[in-house]
């Protein structure tokens, strides 16, 4: 069981900060601020999220903000990972948690290291503009998350 939540996390930390890195030391979106890679419906356009989801609770001191959202997101990992063990959750399961706590060891990164969140990622669509950026890292936390709730209860081993 902690094989396969182990190589889930492994596989979506890795691809968070590869894309990261990318971002940053290829594309050095720090410096440009935005590439346009198929406008409008994806934009590399650079942003250092020192808050939650959409800048949430970025705008409080940033020195102290940083360390609750890391302690938040381990303990959340921890618990996640006690949890899907627990309760024999499937393979589905346990590959969801897997991508949530990867996800969220992804991001736990950004802040020891930069301070913030990396987040490039934008996508609009149908004449609605997104200003909002974000990165895979949040892409695999939602997506565990909602596996969890699609396959933890349903699904486990016996």
């Amino acid at each position: 069981m902690m094989r396969v939540i182990g190589i889930s996390a492994l596989v979506a930390f890795l691809l968070d900060q590869l894309t990261k890195y990318h971002a940053l030391y290829v594309l050095d979106l720090d410096r440009v601020g935005v590439v346009q890679i198929w406008p409008p419906y994806l934009v590399y356009q650079m942003g250092w999220n020192t808050g939650i989801n959409f800048g949430l609770f970025g705008g409080a001191d940033p020195s102290v903000t940083r360390w609750i959202l890391i302690a938040i997101a381990l303990i959340i990992a921890i618990w996640v990972v006690w949890w899907v063990v627990k309760e024999q959750v499937g393979k589905l399961g346990q590959i969801s948690a897997g991508l949530l706590v990867g996800g969220a060891l992804g991001n736990v990164v950004d802040r020891i290291y930069y301070g913030a969140v990396v987040d490039f990622l934008n996508m609009s669509c149908c004449g609605i503009r997104n200003p909002y950026s974000f990165n895979v890292a949040d892409i695999f936390v939602f997506a565990g998350a909602i596996g969890l709730v699609l396959f933890a209860s349903s699904n486990k081993t016996p």
